[in-house]
Formats: structure tokens, C-alpha cells, sequence
């Protein structure tokens, strides 16, 4: 077992002990649903190099399609999880074979329009409830476990998240992955080597969707409603937002940069009453109003001074101080 291997299985033993040390459930089943999208959209941007501007659509997809089947049709929990996987990885195959021949500036419009066409379906929709969403998703039971119980959904969210982790893994590190790896690098010279390349990146943006609609469809069950915010275009600006800010083209980048946006939305309230009360300025009231202000923020400052993310910048600290023949050997 390498290093790298030890430290995810640590990292796993760290956040299924989160619930004994206190931590709210919801909040922590919240991140590792984010952090599973974060890293279906890393997959696609930071190892194939094709950047989506419509990725919330397969997390809406999935998180509409699950919660019906679980509340209209009475599927059982994992049914319905993979039903709404099943219906983000079609969707992805539709946006896919329109967006794949295109590349740059134009594959991510196209993947916007198409996500907007999809966002105005779902409002009109009636199965999904319009503005007021598909609300009172039951949770069910699995294997004898009532899923009611926080703390019972909180460790099938970890094993969702750890087997889709996994399979992103030995995904990259397969051959395949290689392959993906080389389109981003330089397509010309991937096409030059005999790679179908349309092909290769068609099958990148399908198993992303359906990890994207993994995430969505397990956020729907634990939550226990689906929204039009799933859908919107400001969540698929949130999950490119989260993978920068924590590392594109890293394994843990992508949970690093969820952790940091998702506890930011929920405690930027609380923050804010603390520097209003230490510094006696009451602008600072107001911040919980203005979570789209701060993360703004926090882009413009990740961009100019943490190119890499910050779990990049710190592989690359770590790289210098270890110099140049360590760091060498080390591969």
C-alpha cells in the first residue's frame, strides 16, 4: 500500500469518526454530496481538460428523477439513487454527443444553453413542483436500517462517496485515464497516436454526469427535497468555483474546495455577527446576506494568489522543500 493510498483510507477513518466527535450530520452528509459533484466536475476539467458551464443539470436531473421515484413510485433508497444516476448519465450522453465536437469557449456554451433549456424545463415541469420544488422525499430504509436516523444515513452517505471516490481514482490511474490526460495536454498529438479522441472525451463527460447525478440524487434522499437551485446555472459557477478554489487536476482538491464553500454559506452569519462585535462596525451584519459577495471574493483571490488551489499550492510547497533530487527519487 502506497503513501497515497495510506493517507485517503486515513483521511475516510477521519470523517467516519465526524459524528463521534459532534459534528452535525446533515452538515457533514451535506459536504461529502457537494465534494462527490465537485469531484465528478474535476474529473472532466481537471484530468480531460473540457470545461462545462452546465454541470448543475445533471445534479438537478438526478436529484428531481430520484426524488420522484422515491416518493411517487415508492422505490427503495438505492433504486431510486441509481434511477436518478442512471438519468443524469442520459442526460450527459444527450449534452455530450451535441458538445463534444466543439472545443474551448464553445463546448462550454453549448453545455450552458443546453443546461438553461433543461433549468426552464424543470420550472414548468409538474412533476417537480415549480418554484416551490419536490418536497417530503421519504428516506426509507436499507438492510433493516432506518435511513430516518441521521446518523445510519450519515454512513451510507460515506460509503456512496467512498466507492464513487474509488472508482474516480482507478479511473485516473488507469490506462484510460492516461488517455484523458494526454487530450488535455495536447489533443493534436493524442489523435497523431491513433486515440479517437471525440470518443474518449464523450466517455469522460458521461461517467461525469453520472457521478454529478450520484451526488444529486444522495443529496435529494438525505435532505429530503429537490429544488430548482439543483439546476440553476449559479451551481454549476458554485462546483467550478470549489474546484479551484481547492486544487483542479488533485484527488483532494476538489473536498478541500467543498468543505471550504459549503462551511463558508453556513456560518458566514455567524462570522459576520463576530466581527461586527469585535470591531464595532455593523456592515459586518449583513455578510450572511452576502454569501455571493464573499465567494466572489474568494475566487479573485484564489485566482491571483493560489493558481494551483490551495491543496496545489501546498503539493508544490512541499515539491521545494524537498528538492529537486528528493522530489525525483520520490517518483
Amino acid at each position: 500500500m502506497n503513501s497515497k493510498t495510506s493517507g485517503y483510507l486515513a483521511l475516510f477513518v477521519a470523517v467516519a469518526l465526524l459524528p463521534l466527535l459532534g459534528v452535525y450530520p446533515i452538515f457533514a452528509m451535506k459536504v461529502m454530496c457537494y465534494a462527490l459533484f465537485a469531484c465528478a466536475f474535476n474529473l472532466l476539467i481537471g484530468f480531460t481538460g473540457l470545461l462545462s458551464f452546465g454541470h448543475a443539470a445533471f445534479l438537478g436531473t438526478a436529484a428531481y428523477a430520484a426524488g420522484h421515484a422515491l416518493k411517487v413510485w415508492g422505490f427503495p433508497p438505492l433504486v431510486g439513487i441509481a434511477f436518478g444516476t442512471l438519468m443524469a448519465g442520459l442526460a450527459g450522453l444527450a449534452f455530450g454527443l451535441l458538445a463534444i465536437r466543439r472545443s474551448g469557449i464553445y463546448f462550454s456554451m453549448i453545455t450552458l444553453a443546453l443546461a438553461q433549456m433543461l433549468f426552464f424545463y424543470f420550472l414548468q415541469a409538474p412533476f417537480t413542483g415549480g418554484e416551490d420544488g419536490l418536497q417530503s422525499v421519504p428516506r426509507g430504509s436499507l438492510l433493516g436500517l432506518n435511513l430516518e436516523n441521521d446518523t445510519s444515513m450519515y454512513y451510507v452517505v460515506l460509503a456512496i462517496f467512498g466507492g464513487a471516490f474509488w472508482l474516480i481514482y482507478r479511473t485516473v490511474h488507469s490506462p484510460f485515464g492516461q488517455v484523458l490526460t494526454s487530450i488535455r495536454e495536447n489533443e493534436a498529438r493524442a489523435t497523431s497516436l491513433g486515440y479517437d479522441t471525440d470518443r474518449f472525451k464523450l466517455l469522460a463527460f458521461v461517467l461525469s454526469a453520472s457521478l454529478a447525478g450520484l451526488a444529486g440524487a444522495t443529496k435529494t434522499l438525505v435532505l429530503g427535497f429537490a429544488t430548482l437551485t439543483d439546476a440553476v446555472w449559479t451551481t454549476s459557477g458554485l462546483v467550478i468555483l470549489m474546484t479551484l478554489v481547492g486544487g483542479m487536476g488533485t484527488m483532494v482538491g476538489p473536498i478541500v474546495g467543498a468543505l471550504l464553500i459549503i462551511a463558508l454559506e453556513n456560518k458566514i452569519g455567524d462570522l459576520g455577527q463576530w466581527l461586527a462585535g469585535v470591531t464595532g462596525i455593523e456592515w459586518f451584519v449583513g455578510l450572511g446576506e452576502s454569501v455571493s459577495l464573499v465567494t466572489g471574493l474568494i475566487f479573485i483571490l484564489c485566482v491571483l494568489a493560489f493558481r494551483r488551489g490551495l491543496v496545489g499550492e501546498v503539493g508544490a510547497l512541499w515539491l521545494r522543500l524537498r528538492g529537486p533530487g528528493k522530489s525525483a527519487s520520490g517518483h
